[in-house]
């Protein structure tokens, strides 16, 4: 083992540290540098931009409140609700139950976040999460739903979709990874799969994440700076940016024509991640009668937050 002599330790050298310096304390940090040890990608955007940009990014897209929650408030809201989740599956499991909950939403938006939270304490052998590929030569020569059937779940089972059978309507409308007619078959075709999806006895529920274009700048450039989270970018993701209104239009349509009395959606404001996380969860919860549910523990929904199609079409994407 190669020692330190004075000055800096040889090229590949190890350095040998003395036990003084091995039991010293280490340095106390600031408020500000212990709040960003441990922060999430919000944190980290506060620090690698200014701070009126990141105040303008969370205010973006009109969104209802000025200031984010307070992450001891979030932890303290979210443990009841987890509990409940619990409760949801073992009900699941004892009566057969089929649940799909289905994400959608915008680039950065917060999908694998939320669903983290919804998953987070369950068994993952009875709540599945399912975040499909590009579809394979073979997928792309079939009826377009069947790759997704192939995952709805069995009797007892609660699946996840990190995105679904709408990308159809979102990002390969958009991107133009499929044709205008093939869209609009599309959005014709949908609420009748749903509709048979719904009578056999699937629970569906459909949840869309939408954030505002300032926000999502900040997002993607957080997680471009994140060597933990650049695998979640692609190309693709990089084009929502100046393509956001072309989303936004692709939107009010994917709602207008696929929100149903069985199948309907809601809109979820995600400026702010904890708010969005514990709304969604509430949202579930209220939304399927499980034995036990205790109302009291789950809380009161945030109409700010959760917005059903018609609402948030009627005040143009604004409620």
């Amino acid at each position: 083992m190669a020692k330190t002599v004075s000055g800096s330790p040889a090229k590949g050298a190890l350095r040998l540290v003395p036990k003084a310096e091995q039991d010293a304390k280490p340095a106390r940090k600031s408020p500000a540098a212990r709040k960003v040890a441990g922060a999430e990608a919000f944190d980290i955007e506060a620090q690698t931009l200014p701070a009126a940009i990141v105040d303008a990014a969370f205010r973006s897209g009109d969104y209802p409140y000025g200031k984010r929650m307070k992450r001891k408030r979030y932890e303290r809201e979210l443990e009841p609700l987890q509990i409940e989740l619990q409760k949801l599956a073992n009900w699941a499991r004892e009566a057969g139950e089929r649940i799909v909950i289905l994400f959608e939403g915008r680039d950065g938006a917060g999908k694998g976040g939320t669903i983290g939270r919804f998953t987070q304490h369950l068994n993952p052998r009875q709540a599945r999460v399912v975040a499909l590929s590009k579809p394979s030569d073979t997928e792309a020569g079939q009826w377009y739903f069947q790759r997704y059937a192939a995952h709805l779940p069995t009797a007892g089972e609660i699946v996840f979709f990190d995105r679904s059978w709408y990308n159809r309507a979102g990002v390969e409308r958009v991107m133009g990874f499929c044709t205008p007619a093939q869209t609009e078959a599309f959005l014709r075709e949908a609420p009748a799969f749903e509709g048979m999806l719904t009578r056999d006895g699937i629970r569906l529920i459909k949840l869309f994440i939408t954030i505002g274009p300032q926000m999502q700048m900040t997002r993607l450039h957080a997680r471009w700076h994140d060597p933990l989270k650049r695998w979640k970018l692609s190309p693709i993701d990089f084009e929502a940016i100046p393509r956001f209104e072309a989303y936004s239009q692709a939107l009010d349509e994917m709602l207008a024509k696929s929100s149903t009395r069985w199948a309907p959606w809601h809109v979820i404001r995600g400026n702010d991640k904890l708010r969005a996380r514990l709304n969604a969860i509430r949202h579930v919860l209220l939304a399927i009668p499980y034995k036990g549910r205790d109302e009291a523990a789950i809380g009161e929904l945030d109409d700010k937050i959760v917005v059903d199609a018609e609402r948030y079409l009627d005040k143009g994407g604004e409620a």
